[in-house]
C-alpha cells in the first residue's frame, strides 16, 4: 500500500476501536439494543444498533500507535475507515459490545467493519513473533502484514471450518434437526440448556463436504447423506471462516456422542425450535428448549431457514 496515499487519508478516516486482549472477547463500542446470552432477538432489524465511530482528529485516536492502525478500506463517498487496537474508553450512552452481540443488530457495512477491525487485531495479537524462526515481527502494509527483520512477510490466516445443520427432510412442523450442546457450554443457573449446530474445522487433505460427514460422525456417531453448502460467515474468534451446509440424517440412527465435545444431542421438531425463537423474541417470555445460538452467527440463520422452511438465510 502507498505510504503517502496512508499517511493523506487519516486525518480524513473515521475509526472503530477494537479491543481484542484474549482473542476470544473483542469488542467495540456500540450505541442501542445488545443481545443478550440465549435471546437472539432475530426479529429486531439491521441498524437498530449503531457502530460508535471517531474523526481521526479526535484525541482518542489522533495520537494512536501506527503499528496499531489498521486500513479497513474506503465507502463510496471515499471515505477512508481505519481500526485502532487500543483499550476501549468510555463514552456516555455507548457500551462494549462483542461482534455475537451486535452483528445481526449493526447494518451491514458496520458489521463488517468490526468484524475486519476484530480479525486484524487478532492477527497482529498473534504473531508477534515469527511461526518460522522466532523472531520478532512488525506491522506492515497499514496492518494486513507483519514482516520480521529479514523481510519475510506473515499475512492474515483463515482457518476454514464447517457447520452444519443436520435435520430428516422432513417437511412440516414435525420435520425434526440434530442439535449439540458443547461440553464447554454447561447451563449457568436457572437457565436452559444451549444448542447449536454441530461443527468443526476441516482438516488437511480434505474437502469441506468431507469434512461435514466426518465432524457428524465423530461428534455424534450418525452418518450424513446429502449435503448442501448454504453459505458462509467470517467468524474472527480468532480467525475463522464458517461455511454453512444443510445434511440429512435418520432420526432413528443411534447417537453416540463424543464425550469430550458433546455433552448433550437430540433430534427437535419444526414446533419445538419455533416455540424456542417465538420465546427469544420477547424478553418477558420463559425460555423454551432449546436454548439457540446468537442471532449473528451462521448457526442461527441455518436453524431459522430450516424452520422456516425456506432454505435460505
Amino acid at each position: 500500500m502507498d505510504p503517502q496515499w496512508l499517511a493523506d487519508a487519516w486525518p480524513r478516516a473515521r475509526v472503530i476501536i477494537v479491543d481484542s486482549p484474549d482473542l476470544v472477547t473483542g469488542h467495540a463500542l456500540v450505541r442501542g439494543p445488545v443481545a443478550v446470552f440465549g435471546r437472539p432477538q432475530p426479529d429486531l432489524p439491521r441498524g437498530v444498533t449503531q457502530l460508535v465511530l471517531f474523526d481521526a482528529s479526535d484525541p482518542l485516536v489522533q495520537d494512536s500507535d501506527p503499528d496499531n492502525r489498521f486500513f479497513l478500506g474506503v465507502d463510496e463517498d471515499e471515505t477512508p475507515y481505519f481500526a485502532v487496537n487500543a483499550p476501549l474508553p468510555e463514552i456516555d450512552g455507548a457500551e462494549p459490545a462483542t461482534l455475537r452481540e451486535v452483528g445481526h443488530l449493526l447494518d451491514v457495512r458496520s458489521s463488517g467493519i468490526m468484524a475486519t477491525g476484530l480479525a486484524l487485531a487478532n492477527f497482529h495479537g498473534r504473531y508477534g513473533f515469527s511461526p518460522r524462526t522466532g523472531v520478532p515481527t512488525n506491522a506492515a502494509e497499514a496492518g494486513w502484514t507483519r514482516v520480521d527483520d529479514a523481510g519475510a512477510q506473515h499475512w492474515p490466516r483463515t482457518d476454514p471450518a464447517v457447520i452444519m445443520l443436520v435435520h430428516d427432510g422432513v417437511p412440516g412442523d414435525d420435520g425434526r434437526c440434530l442439535l449439540g450442546s458443547n461440553t464447554a457450554w454447561a447451563p449457568r443457573p436457572g437457565r436452559i440448556r444451549r444448542y447449536s449446530c454441530l461443527a468443526g474445522f476441516v482438516e488437511p487433505g480434505e474437502s469441506a463436504e468431507d469434512a461435514v460427514a466426518r465432524e457428524v460422525f465423530e461428534e455424534v456417531g450418525v452418518r450424513v447423506a446429502t449435503i448442501r453448502y448454504v453459505a458462509s460467515q467470517p467468524w474472527p474468534y480468532p480467525g475463522s471462516l464458517m461455511l454453512g451446509f444443510y445434511a440429512t440424517a435418520d432420526p432413528n440412527d443411534e447417537l453416540h456422542l463424543d464425550p469430550g465435545e458433546i455433552a448433550a444431542a437430540r433430534w427437535f421438531t419444526r414446533s419445538e425450535v419455533r416455540a424456542s425463537v417465538k420465546a427469544a423474541a420477547d424478553p418477558d417470555a420463559p425460555e423454551r428448549e432449546p436454548g439457540l445460538p446468537g442471532g449473528s452467527s451462521i448457526a442461527f440463520r441455518l436453524v431459522r431457514g430450516w424452520m422456516d422452511e425456506t432454505g435460505l438465510i
